[in-house]
């Protein structure tokens, strides 16, 4: 038997395509994405005192300081019609405001002018950018993305931001929009601003939680066309209705997990229920009576954003499918004892399929925890890691996938008979509709 979690030691796990995609190196010699991830990830040594996920997971509620980092904020309206509304972005800065804003998280105060005109002009140096997506109800404010961020950006090598979710780390709704697990929008746009901002920085992402599905359902919908050069997916729910209906199967799941997300939630609502009612579908006694995260999906999210019911909502926004469709190195991590991202609902065969995804998985750290002894995240070492990794040592504008490998299904569902399949599995084409009822021109061009 083995009894080695006693002492906190995680058995560490990799999961991947036969072949993952070749990786060619500044130096001039070739490796591959399973021999980064592999290299990048050290052992798994946690609290032996934290020694299941729910333990691991509880301990999150223990805040401590954590790395020092300081933000400025700017406020990005979008330019989306269909998406309407602000968010805001904070980008890290070394440079303490000498008043505190009381309005914003600690260490965050909102770009002057003069220092906003200076971001607009943008830059031309070659810095590796950093793009990050927090988890449900989080923002740049939270400990686990923070230390991720602090070895990248101590020594000013790299810049870096964190996009928050609407009405998410003191920022304001503006519209009846709120956001889902399915919000690709905003990611979209700040990627394509630093882009014509920063045309010569290397972009990076990483996602936590709700913001990993985010992510990888970006990634996947821009396919091909993805200019991010790399991500790191780190307790990515994958699909959200396997993960809901776990939750509801155990007290704990309910009483303690489902309860606690869907109280931050509902105070989300509430310091923003005046603008989220403007959708008119929203029953308010129904709210009142919301204690779990599934009913808070089903009363908010479902007529927000026109689903029946909170399980089409978690079919339609899980990024399981997207898997097949991304098209550049990604690295993921999950526990096996998540409680909340649940094991079951890791895609481990669409991740052996596709040669530009490697999952690591641990035995042991619960929901974004990982908790060492002394309070580090072990998950921020391998991530942190891949993402320097990446910067340093490979030449991403010549990365070639193995050939003969990403073909659309329908193009390889053919057997020893010589039977091929008249169907075309394209997981892009979701089931939510923008707008299909003015004209075929209009529904092609907001399909997603």
């Amino acid at each position: 038997m083995d009894l080695s979690w006693i002492y906190g030691h995680a058995r560490v796990a990799f999961h991947h395509a036969k072949k993952t995609v070749v990786l060619p190196t500044k130096s001039g010699e070739k490796t591959s994405l399973e021999a980064i991830c592999k290299e990048v990830t050290p052992p798994c040594y946690l609290n032996p005192l934290l020694f299941n996920g729910h333990l691991q997971t509880a301990w999150t509620a223990m805040k401590s300081e954590g790395p020092r980092i300081i933000y400025k904020r700017k406020i990005f309206e979008s330019y989306d019609p269909r998406f309407a509304g602000i968010y805001t972005v904070d980008f890290v800065t070394h440079t303490p405001a000498e008043v505190d804003d009381e309005t914003l998280p600690p260490r965050t105060t909102y770009y002057s002018e003069t220092e906003l005109a200076e971001l607009e002009a943008g830059s031309d140096d070659d810095k590796p950018m950093l793009i990050t997506l927090h988890g449900l109800s989080g923002g740049s404010h939270e400990i686990y993305l923070r230390q991720v961020l602090a070895p990248l950006v101590r020594d000013g090598k790299w810049e870096a931001v964190v996009v928050n979710s609407r009405g998410c780390a003191m920022s304001e709704i503006t519209t009846g929009i709120l956001y889902n697990a399915r919000a690709t929008w905003d990611m979209r746009q700040t990627v394509e601003w630093c882009r014509k901002k920063f045309p010569n920085r290397p972009l990076y992402a990483i996602g936590y939680s709700l913001g990993a599905n985010i992510l990888t359902n970006y990634l996947g919908e821009e396919g091909e066309n993805c200019v991010v050069n790399a991500a790191v997916v780190v307790a990515s729910p994958w699909n959200l209705e396997v993960a809901a209906l776990a939750l509801q199967r155990t007290w704990l799941g309910m009483n303690v997990y489902s309860k606690t997300m869907a109280n931050s939630m509902r105070k989300l609502f509430d310091r923003h229920a005046k603008m989220i009612m403007e959708n008119g579908n929203i029953d308010e006694e129904k709210i009142r009576r919301i204690k779990y995260l599934h009913e808070f999906d089903r009363e908010i999210q479902g007529p927000t954003w026109g689903y029946p019911t909170e399980g089409a909502y978690y079919r339609d926004a899980s990024s399981v499918d997207l898997v097949d469709k991304i098209r550049i190195p990604v690295f993921i991590i999950n526990a096996e004892d998540d409680p909340i991202a649940v094991h079951e609902a890791i895609p481990y065969e669409e991740i052996k399929q596709n040669p530009y995804t490697v999952l690591c998985t641990t035995s042991l750290g619960g929901h974004l925890s990982w908790f060492e002894i002394g309070g580090t995240r072990w998950f921020s070492k391998p991530a942190a890691n891949f993402l320097q990794k990446m910067a340093d040592d490979i030449d991403v504008g010549k990365i070639d996938g193995p050939k003969g490998t990403m073909a659309p299904r329908a193009a390889v569902a053919e057997n020893a008979t010589g039977y091929k399949s008249p169907f075309v599995y394209e997981p892009v084409r979701r089931k939510l509709r923008l707008d299909y009822r003015d004209s075929v021109k209009t529904n092609a061009a907001l399909e997603m």
